[in-house]
Order: structure tokens, then sequence, then C-alpha cells
């Protein structure tokens, strides 16, 4: 295992022998170690039982890491549309995964049609030549289908009822994440196989599908469950500004692109402001953008000056963003790793406590951060 010894800083931090120094947030010092690295284009890490990883990467190969840091690709991953932001996307496992091995992963799908985001179900086998999926099928196709490589979301939660919320993205054209009957810019609600959950707000209502949860989203590439409430929140990429943390509600829409506190890249207004009747107020928003994707919950006590707070990892603003809550509201926020210089992915809390965050590069790591 490689090790580097970083530290937190909530600005820029000053270069030593040792590394970059400097406190933020609480936590005296961080280092971060290295657990893998030389992966290519790191999406999304699963923690398995045993204490290894599931690392997905942008190019389609799924990646066993082991405890000691070896890799190796585990087989039967479905074929993607690796192209721009689409490829091998989120990994998570069955709330049941102890007992029944099965792996979820969300991919881009291609077809004759263009390519959309799709849900692939499978079971995680052992064998003499290693980890491999057998028994895979593809049980959700979503219908935001387009040509080229944007915006395909994706993020998985499973809910505490065992349901699975899955986010889709409006492949870059935005007047589709208004339309009830396509599911681009949606969040998806869904059964553990596929199907539509029980109790959807759209169920039955004809020019609608069934699977949407809530609509008006433009890329989310985050979510997670709060701990507290077992509530989905989300955040999403803006334009130019305008990303979005958002606790999306069973039929509500979350306003995209007829409302924004972003601009069009060429620096004109979106839609007609940022708030119409009808269309829900995000929690917390970002201008300029930090592009975000991943984020994670911290209730270890490893950090007990981050307990409570939600971290999100920032892209083109190549830091991890600590929000401090006071229950749905964001009364607070610091820049952490500003020194480590990289685009960070994804950010989850693993089983045995630690922040784990994944660099998006090639090669990319994964790292654990861990308090001194």
């Amino acid at each position: 295992m490689t090790f580097k010894t970083l530290f937190v800083s909530l600005f820029a931090a000053s270069v030593s022998a040792f590394g970059f120094s400097g406190t933020a947030a609480g936590q005296s010092s961080i280092d971060l170690e290295t657990v893998a690295s030389d992966l290519s284009y790191p999406w999304s890490v699963a923690f398995l039982p045993d204490g290894g990883y599931l690392v997905t990467e942008r190019d389609g190969a799924l990646k066993h890491v082991s405890q000691d840091g070896e890799q190796s690709v585990v087989e039967g991953t479905p074929d993607v549309f690796a192209q721009g932001q689409g490829g091998l996307l989120d990994v998570v496992l069955s709330p049941d995964f102890e007992n029944d091995r099965t792996v979820y992963l969300t991919f881009s799908q291609g077809s004759p049609e263009g390519a959309g985001t799709s849900l692939f179900k499978a079971t995680l086998a052992e064998g003499d030549g290693g980890l491999r999926l057998e028994n895979g099928e593809t049980i959700f196709a979503a219908n935001n289908k387009s040509y080229g490589g944007r915006h395909f979301g994706s993020r998985l939660a499973f809910a505490p009822d065992g349901t699975l919320f899955m986010t889709v993205g409006e492949r870059g054209e935005s007047e589709r994440a208004q339309d009830p009957a396509d599911h681009a810019g949606s969040v998806l609600h869904l059964t553990a196989e596929g199907e539509p959950a029980p109790g959807n707000p759209f169920i039955g209502q004809p020019g609608h599908q069934p699977e949407i949860w809530s609509t008006g989203h433009r890329n989310p590439q985050s979510a997670a469950i709060h701990p507290d409430t077992g509530k989905l929140w989300t955040v999403e990429h803006g334009a130019k500004g305008g990303d979005e943390v958002n606790i999306p509600e069973a039929g509500k829409n979350y306003g995209w692109p007829v409302i924004s506190y972003g601009r069009h890249y060429s620096g004109g207004q979106i839609g007609e402001g940022t708030s119409k009747p009808g269309m829900e107020q995000p929690i917390h928003y970002w201008d300029p953008s930090i592009a975000p994707s991943g984020m994670a919950f911290v209730t270890s006590d490893t950090y007990p000056d981050w307990q409570g707070d939600l971290l999100v990892g920032a892209l083109v603003g190549q830091h991890l963003a600590k929000l401090d809550l006071d229950g749905r509201d964001v009364v607070g926020e610091e820049k952490l790793l500003t020194g480590l210089g990289e685009r960070i992915r994804d950010v989850r809390q693993g089983p045995d406590g630690f922040i784990y965050v994944l660099t998006d590069d090639d090669p990319g790591r994964l790292i654990r951060l861990v308090p001194q």
C-alpha cells in the first residue's frame, strides 16, 4: 500500500517536505492513504464484507480491489457506451448482500436510437480466476436515449424499505426534464427487480412514466439516504453555476430548465429566473459551479467534528465540500482537500467508519481519509 500524507485545509495549503499542511473543520490533520492507484477514471466504489472493494471504471471495467490494494478485473459486466460522460457508472450492493450476493450497476447503454441510462443486476461469485458476475441482466432501461456522451446521471440509493432510487440525466437536452413521459432529467423509484415501486406518484396517469419519482432535474450524479430521516438527498450539476442540493419528494418538479440559479455557458439567462410557483427550491446551491459528483453523510465516530455533516465531491472545484447541516438547512460550508489538486468523483463512508474518495483521472486513486 502506498501512503501519502496530506493535511486538510480550508484555504490554499503550503507545500512542505511532507505534503500539504494546514488545519480546518476542527480536524487537526488528515492522512490520505492511497488504497489503490492506477485506476482508469474510476466512478464509484462499494465495500465488500471481507474488507475489499468494487470500483467501476468509466471505460466499462469493474475492478476488485483487495484489502492490500491488489486489483483484478471482475468479468461479466454489461457492454457500455463509453463516450464522453458515458460508461460504467454507479455500483451498489444489495442491502442483503451477505446472503444474496447481488450487485447493481448503472451504465450508459448504446442502441441504434442512441444511448440511455440503464440498470444492471447480477450475482457476485467466486471462482479459481477471481470474482465474476453471474446471471447478469439489464432490469431497467430508461428512455432518455440520445446521441452523444452528455448527462447520463447516475447514482443509486437503497431506501430503508428495500426499494431503489436511481438518478437519470437529461442528456444535455434540457427541455426533456419537464416531460413526464420522458425518464430524462428525473429521479426514478424502482423495486429491487427494476419495476416501478408501489405508490409512485404517476402510476396510472396517462402520459407519465410510472417509474418517475420527481422531475425537473439536470444531471444528478450524487444520491444518498439521510441516516436519520431515511429521505433521499441528491446533488446535481447546474450549467454555469446553479449546482443544487435537493431532497426530492414524490411528484414534485425541481425546475430545470424553467428555473435555475445558474446561467447558460454563453452567459445568457436560463428559463424564467430563479423561482416559479409549482416548482421546488433547492436547499443549497453553488454559484460558481463546483461540478458535484458523489456524496456521503458522516455518521462515524472517526470524525467527531464532522458528524452530521454532508460531504460532496467537486470535479471542477477539485475539493471535498463539507456542508454543515441543521436539519434540512445548510448553515455553513468548508472546502476540504484543497491541497490534493484532483477532481473528486465519489465520496463514501465505509463500514470501517473511514471516509473514502475516488479521484477522476487516468490514473485515478481510491483514497482513505485517516484522522491523526
